[in-house]
Order: structure tokens, then sequence, then C-alpha cells
């Protein structure tokens, strides 16, 4: 019988931690404690059992409120991830858990507690986002980080799944000595190694998570490519925009990000913007986030974002320099503006979901969706490559409502998206 992918590191972190399990597992999740060289730890092992995904809303319930319970101790947490995200055979009740999830996780990494996390062979979607929340990961040998898999990038790149240039080539970039290459925080795990160096190491005391999430935010700007010019942002004029800001506002945008002013009830308010076709790369990404930590320098008391943009790039180039720490950095920035007493708000105008989602809305005190927004999971091509089906019908808002993915609707007399 060969070995699971994955287990001999999964082993090796449960003898360094003396794991005993607290009930039994949740779904995928199971919770328990630990003892690490005297100290006390909180353990979570999320185990991959379905190709859908192993986060489900049970899974993301139980997780949230360990996450709650870390940052209310400062306690030390240690996080094992084998999975391909978000259950996406769950639909909105798994996205709007997942919402929750990584409001709590946010809340955990900006509290300061040690957060240790250790990698099995997938890492997928929104357990990559999860894996960005600890300052140091370790990756198993067999470990494939990345927003999307091999499958779906191959998909969007036209190429047969099957295909082996195509694959090899995809797997390389996704591959752990790729990860270690591109970012210090990420070690690779060697089978018979001492695990217990690692873990001394990553749950050690930290503290100015702000600036140290800054710190990262601008080392990733170096990762771009310089070769590109930044393009100039011109002057935008949107009804939906009209509508909302009745009283006046002032935009500009430049290749589906626009950032601007504008006064409605009579107060005035700064606004960010994530629109059009093109799925979400890493180079704006980073823009949005730049104008969002910006935004924590400025005295802002109110942050609209507005997002019509249905999924992330699933494109090697953008993979190849680690996707997930880019839609990562959105959700810290917009945190980083939470924590200083900033009210943050989204809107979604137009289609919303999946990783761009929740770095938005996890986030934000308040989501809106305008009449007739398109708020999925995934876009209905990913579901299929992953269930083998598509689901492309719009819910009414009342299924965004209960899921816990949008909280108001806003009727502004016309079709979403529309300029």
């Amino acid at each position: 019988m060969s070995a699971v992918p994955g287990a001999p590191i999964l082993e090796s972190l449960r003898a360094a931690i003396a794991f005993e399990p607290m009930g039994a597992p949740a779904g995928n999740l199971a919770i328990g404690r630990g003892n690490f060289e005297g100290r006390p730890v909180h353990v979570a092992l999320v185990e991959n059992r379905s190709a859908s995904g192993a986060l489900g809303a049970l899974e993301c319930q139980r997780l949230a409120a360990l996450f709650k319970i870390v940052a209310a101790e400062r306690s030390s947490l240690v996080l094992y991830l084998d999975s391909a995200g978000a259950k996406v055979s769950e639909g909105l009740k798994a996205l709007g858990a997942f919402r929750a999830l990584y409001r709590a996780g946010l809340e955990c990494a900006f509290s300061g507690a040690p957060l240790a996390v250790v990698l099995g062979k997938n890492c997928y979607g929104g357990s990559s986002m999860l894996a960005h929340l600890a300052p140091q990961r370790l990756f198993s040998e067999v470990t494939q980080l990345a927003m999307s898999g091999p499958s779906i990038l191959a998909s969007a790149a036209g190429v047969n799944v099957l295909d082996e240039v195509f694959r090899a080539m995809a797997e390389a970039s996704l591959s752990p000595a790729a990860r270690a290459k591109a970012s210090s925080a990420n070690a690779v795990w060697k089978a018979g190694s001492d695990i217990a160096s690692w873990l001394r190491e990553a749950l050690a005391q930290r503290g100015g998570a702000v600036s140290a999430l800054r710190f990262r935010h601008e080392a990733l700007a170096m990762r771009l490519d310089k070769r590109v010019p930044e393009p100039a942002l011109e002057p935008l004029r949107r009804r939906d925009l009209e509508k909302i800001y009745a009283d006046g506002y002032d935009a500009k945008e430049s290749q589906g990000f626009f950032t601007g002013r504008g006064t409605r009830n009579g107060a005035e308010e700064e606004f960010l913007g994530i629109v059009g076709n093109a799925p979400l790369g890493c180079a704006r990404a980073w823009r949005f986030a730049e104008s969002a930590w910006k935004l924590a320098d400025s005295g802002a008391r109110h942050v609209e974002v507005f997002l019509d943009c249905a999924a992330h790039a699933a494109r090697i180039e953008d993979e190849k320099i680690v996707l997930t720490e880019y839609i990562v950095d959105m959700a810290y920035a917009l945190a980083a503006l939470a924590a200083k007493g900033v009210e943050v708000g989204l809107t979604v105008v137009g289609k919303a979901g999946g990783g761009v989602y929740v770095a938005l809305a996890a986030p934000a005190a308040r989501v809106a969706s305008v009449f007739g927004a398109d708020i999925q999971v995934l876009p209905g091509a990913a579901v299929a490559a992953i269930l083998g089906e598509s689901r492309e019908e719009t819910p009414a808002f009342a299924a965004y409502r209960t899921a816990g993915v949008a909280d108001e609707e806003l009727k502004l007399g016309f079709v979403p998206g529309t300029k």
C-alpha cells in the first residue's frame, strides 16, 4: 500500500506537538490540544477528503470559533491544511461561512497570537488564503499552493488538462521549491528532518502586526513586472456611482481599478473599486491594496469598496509570483483600516465570487448587493471543472442573506454593472 501524499509531515507534526483531539471531527476538521516544549497550543487539522473542497459550513464555523478563542487569549495555534479550499458543492452556504471564517482569521492575525501553518499536499483557493494568515508556512515535499490548481489553470488557458507539458510547467510553478524561492516566509520540510526547530521559530511571540503587514505589502511590489508601466488614472463616470452618490462624486479609473470620493446623505466618504470583465491578477490587486494602505494614513472615517469581478485570474504568470499573497494583501489593508476605527463597507455592483469576494467582504462591517448582482462561490466554468456541472443561475437576494454573503440589497433602478 502506497503512502498517502503529505502524510509524513502530518505524522511528524502530531508527534512534535503531542496532539490530542477534543471531541469528534467536524467533517474534515479535527480540533484539539497539544504541547510543544512545555507550552500548551491549540491545534486544528484540516484534511482533504473531497475533490470539491474540504472547508464547508460546518468546518468553517468550528474553525472560526477557534480563531476567536485564540485571538482573545493570544494563545498559540498550530494549523494543518490539506484542502482544495471551500466546499464548492455547498454553494453559497460555504461561501458565507468562509466569509465569517476569514473575518475571524484576520482578527486572529491582528491580535498578535502566534500562528504556525503546516501544509499537506493540496492548498488551493481559500485554503491558500488561510495559510497566509500566518507569518510563516512549512511546506511538505509535495505541497502545491495556489489560488487555482493545475486543472483550472489548464482550462483557463484552453489546454487539455492531460497535456503533460502544460501540467509539468504548472506544477513546477506551484512547487514547494518555487514558493520557498518567492518568499523567505516559506520553508520546505524534508522527510525525517526535525520539525521542532521550525515550530520553535514559527510560534515565537511577535508584535506590531500592522507594521509588519505593511512592510510585506511593499515587498510584494518587487515581484511585479517592472517592464510594464503603471497606467495612468483617468476620469470615470458610472451610472451606479451617480445613483449612490447623488450629492456628487469624483472618480478616476485605470484597467478595472478605480478610486475616488463621493457624498451621500450629507457625508463625504472615500471609495475604491474593482470592476471589469478581466479576472483579478496580481498587479490590479496590488494597486487596490496600495490605495487602501494609503487611506489608513488619510484620516478617512468611511471607505466603501465596489466590486464587479467574478473571479481571480487563473494564469501561470500570476501564480508564479503567488497570486494568493496579493489577494490576501487586499484583505489585510482593509482590515488595517477597520482596526483604526474606519467603517469599511462592500457593495457588489455586478459579479462577485471566490477569493476576491472573501478578501473584500471579510473585513467589511456590511456587504450590500445591488439588485440583480450575481454572487457565486466560483464562476460557472470553475464549478464545472470541479464538479462536472455548471450552475449559472443568479440567486435571489433572499438566498444571499440566508447564506450570509450579503446583508442588504440596494435597488438603484437599472441593471447593475452598466456605465
